[in-house]
């Protein structure tokens, strides 16, 4: 499991990670969308080439043509690619390194999408690690890239920095008090946007929202963390303040929410995804409120995504149906619980 996933880092209890995401296209080259496949192999030749010359052996590299779609299943659910690069069968590659803390989308939306992602609150860290990576692969290939503009990129709404940077927030206080969807209307009048678990175009679950920057061009990176990294220290302090109200008025509802969740979970013989994720949130909850003791954030994380449908046909080493998954998910979660 990559860092993020064994816990720990600043503000921890509500912020999961912190993650960086840098889009740069070769000089010269027509964007993906205008690439041929001998053009994109060209690509990966060359970024396989910069791995081997001066990243080093520490990262794997993944074609999406060469790996199951399981196995590119998987590397969604564990963050370390996106929804659309696993959709470009043909083109499509990532060089992950073996911490699964750096990620290296090649043939995504653009040429190069470098991703570092950590624990907590971090987004400074990870924007330097991500700058460092950034800086080697441009030492080796001329990017695109415009003194007036900046990094050329394949949608305009990356032109800029081609920076987005992003939180993974656990916000369960302000859902049960129903002030979430204020809070994120705010938010995206402030030139940030919410997305779900995986990204643009999935769904929240479990209570996870990912806020991240909206704008690229006109801003520095430094600007646009500082940014983000001020709104989301607003957005803890309204969801400490909603946790504060909810142990306050109605303890014994909470108490009773979190105990029931964690009943279930380690008795249930069929679980949903959904249902688990939404249980999960209760419990991951309860240990952040000290109502639940002795239960490590880093085994909620970890069945966040052993529970994910790839991730736990994976595990068990089979093709499931949806019906076999609840079964299977439910052992898993009743096994893991019970260890504790």
């Amino acid at each position: 499991m990559n860092s993020w996933v064994q816990a720990g880092g600043p503000q921890n209890d509500i912020i999961l990670s912190s993650r960086i995401r840098l889009a740069r296209n070769l000089a010269e080259v027509p964007f993906p969308t205008a690439l041929d496949i001998s053009g994109a192999n060209g690509i990966i030749d060359r970024m396989n080439e910069v791995r081997s010359e001066a990243l080093g052996d520490k990262y794997k590299l993944y074609k999406m043509s060469s790996i199951s779609q399981l196995e590119k299943q998987v590397l969604l659910e564990r963050h370390l690619v996106s929804p659309n690069l696993i959709a470009h069968n043909s083109a499509g590659a990532a060089a992950i390194r073996e911490d699964e803390v750096v990620s290296i989308m090649l043939n995504e939306e653009d040429h190069i999408r470098i991703q570092s992602i950590l624990p907590g609150l971090q987004v400074k860290r990870a924007w330097e690690l991500a700058n460092e990576i950034d800086d080697i692969i441009e030492g080796k290939l001329e990017y695109a890239f415009d003194e007036n503009w900046g990094y050329l990129t394949s949608c305009p709404t990356n032109v800029g920095t081609g920076m987005r940077a992003s939180v993974m927030v656990h916000l369960p206080a302000l859902n049960i008090t129903a002030n979430i969807n204020k809070i994120l209307h705010a938010v995206t009048q402030i030139g940030l946007t919410i997305r779900g678990l995986y990204g643009e175009g999935t769904e929240f679950v479990g209570n996870i929202f990912q806020i991240s920057n909206q704008i690229t061009l006109g801003r520095s990176e430094e600007e646009l963390i500082e940014n983000l990294t001020g709104v989301t220290l607003q957005i803890i302090e309204k969801e400490k303040e909603a946790r504060n109200t909810i142990i306050n008025s109605n303890r014994i509802q909470l108490e009773d929410k979190i105990w029931r969740s964690l009943g279930i979970l380690k008795n249930a013989r069929i679980l949903k995804s959904q249902e688990c994720m939404r249980m999960l949130s209760d419990i991951r909850l309860g240990v952040d409120m000290s109502i639940l003791n002795n239960i490590p954030v880093a085994v909620l994380n970890e069945l966040m995504i052993d529970t994910q449908p790839a991730s736990l046909q994976k595990i068990i080493g089979a093709d499931l149906t949806p019906n076999e998954r609840d079964t299977h998910r439910a052992d898993i979660v009743r096994g893991k619980l019970k260890e504790l």
